[in-house]
């Protein structure tokens, strides 16, 4: 089988390059090999480019041209979708990017799918727990709940929990695939409309779709450079440069982390069985976990005694709490996440001591949204 992966590159892509391969699976990766991920000399210094590039039909290019698609789409079978500009924060003030490269970028595979002759049978496409907003709540009166954003006003009072509109404390709810779509970023809109168009588009022209709302996926490879995801990554680099853990609102919002061999696992699945077509599934492990949990397991696991300052700032676009109700992707596909938090983090920080730990720019991109006004 003939399988394209957009983003083939990247963090999740190369880990599924490389396991699809061995699988006897024929590789084509479309990816442009972004500096923000890969570094300023891709080609020369990426380890996720480098893990790849002798062992797949390597195109670099990219998703918001039409003729990149069509040289890369020729003769597949399945192509997989990870290409996208990533990051809450980021979204919020580089809009037009977001949608030429999320929207857009989507929009030119499946018009060149639907008017043009292809073999391609499936597609799967990485949407995000993102389209969720704030998630699921349950009221201690009404129930569940689906709350809207919550109010800045609020936040700089120190006041960071949910709360309905008539001013109860609501608690948080596993989040599962009939839960209200309401994104409240820029990019959970983008990621909102790639789902919706892939799954509309692929059914009206007989090619099987799935959509993997992936939650927070990290693990060995995940880019050291951006600062705009990941803060296992941000984290890190500030503990082994000796800076204290900066930790935003206070502490205790939380989010459910996935191991990427378990997301790997997950999109092999939804490839190799018939049972996903056309449905859309979390995939996340079921578990919330703190940011202030993981800032003292990282300083742990380092083994490094530098502070963990509670800050209180916070971004606009970030959700409070928001973890997944697994039980459909557990029923229809067998999937089980395997690679639990302790030995995923064990895991990555072991990787992490043997790369160049270089500075992520944490502090210009922060002063960057503080001047769009999207950092208190």
């Amino acid at each position: 089988m003939k399988v394209l992966i957009t983003g083939g590159a990247g963090f999740i892509g190369s880990k599924l390059s490389l396991e699809l391969k061995n699988k006897g699976y024929e590789i084509t990766v479309l990816d442009n090999l972004s500096p923000q991920i890969h570094g300023e000399y891709p080609e020369i210094t990426s380890p996720l480019f480098k893990s790849i590039k002798d062992k797949v039909n390597f195109i670099k290019g990219d998703v918001i041209h039409a003729d990149d698609w069509r040289k890369a789409i020729d003769n597949q079978d399945v192509i997989i979708h990870l290409a996208a500009e990533t990051g809450t924060g980021q979204s919020m003030y580089r809009i037009e990017r977001y949608t030429e490269v999320n929207v857009s970028g989507t929009s030119k595979m499946l018009d060149i799918l639907v008017n043009e002759p292809n073999s391609v049978r499936k597609i799967v496409v990485a949407s995000s727990r993102a389209i969720y907003g704030e998630g699921k709540y349950r009221h201690p009166v009404l129930g569940e709940v689906f709350p809207n954003s919550r109010k800045a006003k609020d936040m700089e009072t120190g006041d960071f929990e949910m709360r309905s509109a008539d001013g109860e404390l609501l608690s948080s709810l596993p989040t599962d695939e009939d839960s209200k779509i309401h994104p409240v970023s820029i990019y959970g809109i983008t990621k909102q409309s790639q789902e919706q168009m892939v799954m509309t588009a692929c059914s009206s022209i007989g090619i099987a779709a799935v959509s993997l709302r992936f939650q927070n996926v990290y693990g060995e490879g995940q880019s050291l450079l951006n600062p705009y995801t990941g803060i296992l990554s941000i984290f890190s680099s500030q503990i082994l440069n000796d800076n204290d853990i900066n930790v935003f609102e206070d502490g205790k919002e939380s989010r459910d982390f996935i191991h990427v061999d378990d997301a790997v696992d997950a999109i092999i699945k939804s490839i190799e069985n018939e049972g996903a077509n056309d449905e859309v599934f979390n995939v996340g492990t079921g578990v919330q976990t703190t940011v202030i949990e993981i800032a003292e397991y990282l300083r742990k696991l380092y083994k490094k005694n530098v502070g963990i300052t509670i800050s209180g700032q916070f971004r606009i676009g970030d959700i409070r709490h928001n973890f997944a109700d697994i039980s459909k992707i557990q029923s229809k596909l067998n999937f089980e996440s395997k690679i639990s938090l302790e030995e995923g983090l064990s895991r990555f920080t072991n990787w992490v001591l043997q790369q160049d730990i270089q500075d992520v720019k944490l502090q210009e991109s922060l002063e960057e949204m503080k001047r769009k006004g999207l950092l208190k």
